[in-house]
C-alpha cells in the first residue's frame, strides 16, 4: 500500500523544515536534532516515574523507572531506546514507554546506555546486559516479579534487546519471558530488497545506517559476533517468545522479518507484524502518526500472552 497520508504529511513537514539526513550532520548536531521528535509524540500519559542510576561495567548507568498503579509483583520490561547507538536518550522514548507501561501493567526500566562514538561496541551492549542482570536481581524492590522479566527496544534498541536475549541464553541468565523488538537492527547488511526500495526518502536512509554503524563499530572487524548482529548467531534455539514489528517503508524491514522467521524456524513462539504505510521510527512520532498507536496495543497483547496475564 502507499504511505499513509499522515506519514506523507510528516515526511513533507520534515523536508520543509530542511532537516538533513543524519549522515550530513556531526554527532552533536544529530543529537540536538533528535530532540525535535519530542514535539511529534503527543501528550505524556500520567504514570509514576523515578530517575536513578544503577551500577554498570564502566560506571553508573542512568535509568528511568515507570510504575503503573496497582500492587506489587508486576511483570517487568527492560527497555532500550533507539537511535543507531549514537543518538537518543531517556526523554526520546519517554512517551511511547509510558504508553507501553500503561497498556501492559508492567514496571518498565528504561536504560540510558553509553553512546558511540565516545563509547563504541560493545559498550552499549555491555550496559544493556548489565542493566538486565541488575533488574533481575532487584525486581522485587521495584515492585516487580523476578520470574516475569522481558527485554524490549526500538531500532538499535531492538538490536540490543535481541542481543541481550541471546546473551541471557548463552550465559545462563537472567531468565527472560519475552523479547519485544520494534523494527530492530539485526544485521550489518545493506543489500536486502527493503534497502533497495526504501533506502532513500523515508526518514531512515541507507547512508544514515552506514553512518550509525561506522560510529558504533569504528574499525572493528565484526565477524560473526551475535551480540552486535543477532542475525549472525549460529542458532536461535531456546530464546524467549518474540514480538517483532516492522514498517513497510523501512530499509530495516526485511532483516527484521528474516530474524522473526529464523526465530520461528528455531521453535521460538513469534508474533510478527508489518505496519503498512509506516516508516522507520514511527514509535517516536505517534502524535503526528496516530495510526501507529496500534503498535503499542499489539506489543502489549503479545507481552500479556507471554507472561500469562
Amino acid at each position: 500500500m502507499p504511505l499513509l497520508p499522515e506519514t506523507q504529511q510528516l515526511l513533507d513537514a520534515l523536508a520543509q523544515a530542511g532537516l538533513p539526513p543524519f549522515e550530513q550532520m556531526t554527532v552533536p548536531q544529530a543529537r540536538e536534532a533528535t530532540k525535535g521528535f519530542l514535539d511529534l509524540q503527543g501528550e505524556p500519559k500520567e504514570i509514576a516515574v523515578e530517575n536513578r542510576t544503577i551500577p554498570g561495567p564502566e560506571g553508573e548507568i542512568p535509568v528511568r523507572i515507570y510504575t503503573p498503579e496497582g500492587s506489587g509483583g508486576k511483570p517487568v520490561i527492560v527497555y532500550f531506546h533507539g537511535g543507531g547507538w549514537v543518538i537518543g536518550e531517556l526523554d526520546t522514548v519517554d512517551r511511547p514507554v509510558r504508553g507501553i507501561a500503561n497498556r501492559t501493567g508492567a514496571v518498565i526500566v528504561s536504560v540510558d546506555y553509553r553512546l558511540a562514538p565516545e563509547h563504541r561496541y560493545p559498550a552499549a551492549f555491555d550496559d544493556s546486559y548489565a542493566a538486565t542482570v541488575w533488574v533481575a536481581e532487584h525486581a522485587a524492590e521495584l515492585g516487580g516479579d523476578p520470574a516475569r522479566i522481558a527485554v524490549a527496544g526500538d531500532s538499535a534498541g531492538g538490536n540490543l534487546a535481541a542481543a541481550v536475549a541471546l546473551a541471557a541464553r548463552d550465559r545462563g541468565g537472567p531468565n527472560l519471558v519475552a523479547q519485544l523488538l520494534i523494527y530492530p537492527v539485526t544485521d550489518f547488511a545493506f543489500s536486502t530488497r527493503s534497502y533497495e526500495e526504501n533506502g532513500e526518502g523515508y526518514l531512515l536512509q541507507r547512508g544514515s545506517m552506514t553512518w550509525f554503524w561506522a560510529h558504533y563499530l569504528g574499525a572493528q572487524d565484526l565477524g560473526k559476533d551475535p551480540y552486535a548482529c543477532p542475525a549472525r548467531a549460529d542458532d536461535l534455539v531456546g530464546l524467549p517468545p518474540a514480538f517483532v514489528a516492522t514498517a513497510e517503508f523501512d530499509p530495516l524491514r526485511d532483516e527484521g522479518e528474516a530474524y522473526a522467521e529464523r526465530l520461528r524456524e528455531s521453535g521460538v513462539d513469534v508474533t510478527a507484524k508489518r505496519y503498512d504505510g509506516m516508516v522507520h521510527g514511527f514509535a517516536w512520532t505517534l502524535g503526528a502518526t496516530p495510526s501507529g498507536t496500534v503498535l503499542l496495543d499489539d506489543l502489549a497483547a503479545a507481552f500479556r500472552s507471554a507472561v500469562g496475564t
